[in-house]
């Protein structure tokens, strides 16, 4: 599925809606599945059902885009209708991978795939399942591990994430996913990681930038991938000005239209203010237009505020504590 439609429908379809809402991160950087064999009649069985899956999300996350566009003229469907019919759309596929599993119990790639479509319907629990018979079957399938890596980041305990994206990479070298989850969890973990390798914070943002680099090496045109490198400059006190916003830089170059192209803007329009380079920022907000980025744009503004006239600074909260400083909390990204 698309990453809108991970992040926006495992909101909706979850049952714990503010917890699918705040652990994104394990689901916008990707949950693989293993290649299919398409001379095996079990395999393309698979291959069918998912196919069918993939139609289902192509079209609910159409309604989805629909819905938004609605939702600017006030006109959107509610959200507990637009819920129910995503739900009714994808039953078929959710009975098809059901059946298919009861047929064909030892068949580990079909529970993978399951767990994959389980994990997007918000099934977090049902997805664990589904992973732990499947290394049981096979542990020789390298997304296996990568997507327990996944759900032991966000559920814990964190040391079996390591372990598991370890094993995932142990398997499955090239893999750029691998490294791409691996490398965003030890930068949102670094505490853990410190004590379970015994090395300092700097080391902790050397590794998690080493596992960057293996990946974008991998898929260097990924722009989700470069948007998470960039972010972790946020991280690294003081920060490196001119590398964040080279990284940025590249960032903006791999941008696929104006919203993710308006999202990068706004990151380095917080670099910018951070850095003291007030005209340089303003530039940046103002050109972001998309109403998306409206409640971000208008905190910045009052950063660069609050920075340019600090006599004038009351007792609120920060106005830099922004969303664009966590990885968790990006701005919103198109597919």
């Amino acid at each position: 599925m698309s990453n809108l439609l991970i992040g926006v429908l495992g909101a909706l379809v979850a049952t714990n809606q503010p917890a699918a809402l705040s652990n994104l991160i394990t689901q916008t950087t990707g949950v693989s599945i293993a290649a299919i064999d398409t001379n095996n009649p079990v395999q393309t069985e698979l291959q069918k059902i998912e196919d069918d899956d993939d139609a289902a999300a192509a079209e609910v996350d159409g309604w989805i885009r629909q819905n938004q566009e609605f939702a600017a003229k006030g006109a959107e469907i509610p959200a507990g209708e637009l819920n129910r019919r995503i739900r009714a759309r994808f039953e078929p596929s959710r009975k098809a991978y059901e059946d298919f599993i009861q047929r064909h119990p030892k068949y580990a790639q079909g529970r993978v795939a399951y767990a994959s479509f389980l994990h997007d319907m918000g099934d977090e629990e049902g997805e664990m399942g589904q992973l732990v018979k499947a290394r049981e079957i096979d542990p020789t399938i390298p997304s296996i591990w990568n997507n327990l890596g996944n759900y032991y980041g966000e559920h814990g305990p964190m040391t079996n994430a390591f372990i598991c994206y370890e094993k995932a990479i142990q398997l499955d070298p090239t893999e750029p996913v691998y490294y791409h989850n691996f490398g965003t969890t030890v930068f949102l973990y670094r505490k853990d990681v410190k004590e379970f390798y015994h090395i300092n914070e700097q080391q902790v943002f050397d590794k998690a930038l080493m596992l960057y680099s293996n990946s974008t090496r991998l898929d260097p045109t990924n722009f989700e991938l470069a948007s998470d490198v960039a972010m972790t400059y946020y991280g690294i006190k003081p920060l490196r000005t001119n590398d964040a916003l080279t990284s940025w830089t590249n960032t903006l170059g791999l941008a696929h239209d104006e919203i993710e192209r308006e999202g990068v803007y706004l990151h380095f329009a917080r670099i910018q203010i951070g850095a003291g380079n007030y005209t340089e920022a303003q530039a940046r907000l103002d050109s972001v237009t998309n109403s998306m980025y409206d409640d971000l744009k208008k905190r910045l503004t009052r950063s660069l505020h609050d920075h340019q006239h600090p006599e004038q600074v009351t007792n609120d909260p920060p106005a830099e504590a922004l969303a664009v400083e966590s990885k968790t909390n990006s701005p919103p990204r198109e597919p």
